[in-house]
């Protein structure tokens, strides 16, 4: 038994949760990530993350490991040991799954955080021999994936359809997994929010033996111009207007997600306040509301007849007093 157990390679203590063991792997795949890593090791390091994480996040694994623990001098050699030369993946073998992790297709999708994806295939070998036999999993489902799709907050109004492009496992007879190109046409349900799940049956880890591979969860990230913000099924967008259009009221053209829709402004209308359109936010099950919030925008003093329009305005409010 190597003195660093997968609970130190991970940074976790030894009762520490399963939230708490997936929020640090998290952690650890991102920062040596060799895309953003500077460590020159990084490669390993992600292997030996990836490992331990693949023993410890499985509740039968982990318990056996506990134990192996507790009597180091019982069956040392059934975990492979650490070491990224024989256990785990490495990074070169995990990014050629799907794409290296760029967007593909016109579904602007991507992998976040799949770096333990196919975690299921061949282990390492530890003095000529397999692992322990009670880690053998025959003919198991593939694991679930879970990745990231961006989609455009029109297609969320509407309905649509994605196309996207993965590099899939593919199980050969003989246990190795082989890859295969796959474009998945996906459709965006209506009224979809931001964070909500498509699932894709069959579409993730192959499965060993005969087993069926598991599913493609794509959690949806909605995408949307900067005066946009969502709460939920709500819609709050900020609308620029005129001084004359906020004191006088005037009726207005807004071009919203919902569409081009007729405003009226009503008078002595002040920045920062919100129209309310009843039912015209992202239209899910229980629909949501369409909030304008209103920015009143000066227009700019650029010429003599601006310059002589301000003066009158200014006489004209003269008896005007703002608290300030």
């Amino acid at each position: 038994m190597a003195e660093k157990n997968y609970y130190d390679t991970l940074g976790v203590k030894k009762d520490a949760s399963d939230a708490d063991i997936k929020k640090k792997y998290r952690k650890l795949v991102r920062q040596y990530h060799p895309d953003v890593s500077d460590d020159p090791d990084a490669d390993n390091k992600i292997a030996e993350i990836n490992n331990a994480y693949e023993t410890i996040r499985d509740k039968d694994k982990r318990a056996e490991y506990d134990a192996m623990l507790d009597n180091p001098f019982a069956g040392q050699s059934g975990f492979g040991g650490q070491a990224s030369g024989g256990g785990g993946q490495r990074w070169e073998d995990m990014k050629g799954q799907f794409g290296d992790g760029e967007a593909y297709g016109d579904g602007g999708f991507r992998f976040d955080d799949i770096f333990s994806a196919f975690g299921r295939g061949a282990r390492g070998q530890a003095g000529g021999q397999s692992q322990r036999s009670g880690f053998a999993e025959q003919n198991s489902k593939g694991q679930d994936q879970h990745a990231e799709i961006n989609v455009d907050l029109a297609s969320v109004y509407n309905g649509d359809d994605y196309s996207i492009k993965l590099n899939v496992p593919v199980r050969q007879p003989n246990g190795h997994v082989s890859y295969d190109n796959k474009t998945l046409r996906i459709k965006i349900p209506k009224g979809i929010t931001d964070g909500k799940q498509i699932r894709l049956a069959g579409q993730g880890a192959a499965g060993n033996g005969s087993g069926k591979n598991g599913d493609l969860f794509l959690k949806v990230k909605i995408t949307h111009a900067d005066n946009i913000r969502l709460d939920g099924a709500n819609v709050y967008q900020t609308v620029n207007i005129t001084p004359w259009e906020a004191a006088l009221g005037e009726k207005i053209n807004v071009s919203t997600p919902a569409g081009t829709l007729g405003v009226t402004i009503p008078k002595n209308s002040k920045s920062g306040s919100n129209l309310r359109l009843k039912g015209k936010g992202i239209p899910a099950k229980q629909a949501g509301d369409l909030y304008l919030t209103l920015n009143i925008v000066n227009p700019d003093v650029s010429t003599d007849t601006a310059k002589q329009a301000y003066e009158q305005l200014k006489q004209a409010f003269a008896d005007i007093s703002i608290s300030r």
